[in-house]
């Protein structure tokens, strides 16, 4: 019991729950996971899931090491806020532009993105989105409280930076699953600009809201 309590926060479940229904509403990521899942089954995104949830351990790492001054550097958050809007725009136009074509079940994906590829592309999406420090900021801080060990917030940590894993893998093995793919071969271009097009509303809105502020 004693090392229960040592390794996790009292609030640990509360942060359990508060993390993973943020999971379940859709964002940049999300929508990033299903265009290039539609199209490249698991072996081509799995790579976007890594990049995804280092990029989210980066920010818990960024706020365990006491990056809270993150709001006092206004500047700085700028600068990631408008550089996240243009990979939003950057990434929603090339999957808009995708090409209306059946997809070849049995295609062995030459087009298929490298593990590199994938890798930066998920890194870029999750580093290059200011609400990520936000929410890891508060869930870290104000959540967990003042008393959380070092200890506490590495187990707290590690934990999410897992869920977010797992869950973006459940994620695209869905749609890589054969009968998922079987429904959706005549549609993966309608998907991907879709989720192409979501992106650069997210994008285009972090600019208004840029733009309107000063």
């Amino acid at each position: 019991m004693e090392l229960f309590t040592a390794l996790f926060p009292p609030a640990f479940l509360a942060l359990t729950l508060a993390h993973f229904v943020a999971l379940l509403s859709p964002g940049p990521d999300f929508f990033l996971l299903m265009g290039f899942a539609a199209r490249h089954r698991l072996r081509g995104s799995a790579g976007l899931c890594v990049g995804i949830a280092a990029g989210n351990g980066l920010y818990i790492l960024l706020v365990i090491l006491g990056w809270s001054a993150l709001r006092q550097f206004r500047l700085l958050f700028t600068v990631i806020e408008l550089l996240g809007a243009l990979y939003l725009l950057w990434i929603g136009w090339r999957l808009v532009h995708s090409r209306a074509r059946t997809l070849a079940l049995d295609d062995a994906g030459p087009e298929r993105p490298s593990w590199p590829r994938q890798l930066l592309l998920g890194l870029g999406s999750a580093v290059l989105n200011p609400k990520n420090a936000l929410f890891y900021l508060a869930l870290m801080t104000a959540l967990l409280g003042p008393n959380v060990t070092l200890l506490q917030q590495s187990v707290s940590g590690i934990w999410m930076v897992m869920v977010v894993l797992v869950w973006d893998l459940a994620v695209v093995s869905f749609i890589a699953l054969p009968t998922v793919q079987r429904r959706l071969s005549n549609n993966i271009w309608k998907i991907e600009r879709v989720a192409g097009g979501v992106l650069m509303v997210f994008g285009a809105g972090i600019l208004w809201r840029f733009f309107t502020s000063l």
